[in-house]
């Protein structure tokens, strides 16, 4: 597991990264809002968030004393960083199919597709209302299947198949096919854990 210190300093090598370039560049590539002069608008999962630049210090938007986790702005730092490109064809892919994945898939389990079953698997109703609080789109998939867009160029999808008595319940997270080419693994985890407990808190 992370120490604070290692999450302080991949904050500190993301910034560093960000600030070669120039505001105008990232707000083109991330597909953010401008909030004012030198300021990024942030939409994430059911928050909004304050982003200024070159500090990239982190303000939430309705709640102006609300500490927002480091772990979160790594991801939204990393997000900011990835490179500009043509858009997804269309194509979904599962965790394993992302590029250098595999050494990160029992983490990817443990903190998304275990918890996600675990808590709605044996009463998928309880999944609406959550998902659509982040603005969840309901997708024809399974016994329970919801889109989420996380960033401008990140999507995810959950798929939730019920349990029963028989038989224990399955559930599968997948991605946009660009995924591997704007975040890592790592960042792709922690993104999906993220959404499964935001979900989790909300129900």
């Amino acid at each position: 597991m992370a120490r604070i210190d290692d999450y302080i300093e991949s904050r500190r090598i993301a910034v560093e990264r960000l600030r070669e370039d120039s505001f105008a560049d990232i707000l083109s590539r991330s597909g953010f809002a401008k909030a004012g002069q030198n300021l990024f608008r942030v939409s994430f999962l059911n928050r909004t968030y304050l982003v200024n630049f070159p500090e990239f210090e982190f303000l939430d938007e309705s709640e102006k004393t609300k500490e927002i986790p480091i772990q979160e702005q790594i991801l939204i730092l990393h997000y900011m960083t990835s490179p500009t490109y043509v858009g997804s064809t269309g194509n979904w892919i599962s965790y394993r199919e992302i590029p250098g994945a595999s050494f990160y898939f029992s983490t990817f389990v443990k903190r998304a597709i275990d918890p996600l079953k675990k808590v709605f698997g044996q009463n998928i109703s309880k999944l609406a209302k959550p998902a659509e609080t982040i603005q969840g789109q309901w997708i024809d998939v399974g016994d329970a299947g919801y889109e989420f867009q996380i960033f401008p160029k990140v999507a995810i999808q959950l798929i939730l198949w019920e349990g029963d008595d028989e038989f224990p319940p399955e559930a599968n997270i997948i991605f946009y096919d660009t995924i591997g080419e704007i975040l890592s693994p790592e960042d792709v985890a922690w993104m999906a854990g993220m959404l499964v407990y935001r979900l989790i808190a909300l129900a």
